[in-house]
């Protein structure tokens, strides 16, 4: 089929339409391992915005081997989630599917206002009859019954919103509910492992290390109905064509008489669902301890990972923190799903042990110059 000017687009990832829902699902979780202790494999969190870090590459046979480079970073908010039940599947000719799940007796509102439309005006009897019949011999019962058929096990956990900076006022109150499958041992282990998560908050630094490969799930900001030219990036047309410039010169021959699904045509742009592999965790900061701050061995001025006047559109990280190279899916305050890499690694830049020299903490709007406010009071004075 001739068409006017080659473009780009992967037609692997048609058809080029909105999610379905607001933040990342993970289709695909690593491989077990048995040998291992039973482990989580994924985390929720909410994207801040981004600055950028100085250290040095111990890259050899790189050109720039021991010298200072200059590289982006995301930082990606993480309060701790909560465990609130597990679930089992058994393996069927249709692939796993949902045999039992068990829930912790107390459940916060936050998860209940996921299972509403409009919480505000229901009758909020969730989980009322069964927090109020909850018999621990059923739910041991149950537990020893999922030990017995099911081969994979996972723990059903919830963010906690009103711990993200962005949303602790007037925000949203509705939590994200997770299923995240635990790795290692056998499943008997994994089952006794995952009811003592009832009810506990769970951390994001007993699922991620630093200097580990991990990938990043989410939905792309959104920019609606657009064009061929800017969809998929066709040449506009000779100046004095008919009926527009900026469209695909021939969308198809005589017969075949139909457009072929390979024909670049408007539509959707953004709001996609898309997985980022192999994302370096560069630092976990934890609340309320010198790991949350942005000073370094090299770096005399203590300060905060939070920059002046705040991150843009998100305000101030008081809660615990990952740092991942380069940059994330999406807008700034847009759930992401973090899960552990599904391949070994085994490149050089995979398993390098980063040291950072410097974390830029100026303001984000506009040209900052001063990474503190102490540090500008002392240059400019106090007004």
């Amino acid at each position: 089929m001739w068409r006017a000017d080659p473009r780009y687009g992967n037609l692997g990832f048609l058809p080029k339409k909105r999610s379905r829902r607001g933040r990342g699902r993970i289709k695909s979780f690593p491989k077990d391992d048995a040998s291992k202790k039973p482990h989580l494999t994924g985390f929720m969190g909410f994207k801040a915005g981004m600055t950028h870090i100085v250290r040095d590459l111990d890259r050899p046979g790189s050109k720039a081997h021991k010298k200072e480079i200059v590289e982006p970073v995301t930082i990606i908010e993480t309060p701790p989630m909560v465990a609130v039940g597990v679930i089992g599947y058994i393996k069927s000719y249709r692939g796993e599917q949902t045999y039992k799940a068990v829930w912790a007796q107390n459940i916060s509102e936050e998860a209940k206002r996921r299972f509403y439309k409009r919480y505000s005006r229901s009758k909020k009897t969730a989980f009322r009859k069964y927090a109020a019949n909850y018999d621990q011999k059923k739910v041991k019962a149950d537990l020893e019954d999922m030990k017995k058929h099911c081969s994979s096990i996972r723990v059903i956990t919830h963010t906690q919103m009103s711990k993200v900076g962005c949303y602790k006022k007037n925000g949203a109150k509705k939590a994200h509910i997770l299923e995240v499958q635990v790795n290692g041992g056998s499943v008997a282990d994994k089952v006794d492992f995952a009811y003592g998560l009832f009810e506990k908050e769970i951390p994001v630094s007993a699922i991620f290390a630093k200097d580990e490969m991990i990938d990043v799930i989410g939905i792309t900001k959104g920019h609606g109905f657009e064009g061929t030219v800017t969809r998929w990036g066709v040449s506009r047309l000779p100046r004095k064509t008919h009926r527009g410039l900026r469209r695909v010169g021939c969308i198809g021959s005589w017969h075949p008489a139909q457009i072929q699904w390979t024909t670049p045509r408007c539509g959707q742009r953004g709001f996609h669902h898309r997985t980022e592999i192999n994302k370096k965790v560069y630092r976990l900061g934890q609340k309320g301890t010198d790991s949350h701050s942005a000073t370094t061995d090299h770096d005399v001025t203590v300060k905060g990972i939070t920059p002046m006047g705040g991150f843009p559109n998100f305000g101030v990280v008081s809660e615990d923190y990952i740092m991942v190279k380069g940059s994330v899916a999406g807008p700034h305050k847009r759930a992401l799903t973090l899960r552990q890499t599904l391949l070994p690694q085994t490149k050089r830049a995979a398993v390098e042990n980063v040291t950072l020299k410097f974390i830029d903490t100026a303001a984000k709007n506009g040209h900052g110059r001063f990474q503190t406010s102490e540090e500008k009071a002392k240059t400019l004075g106090r007004a």
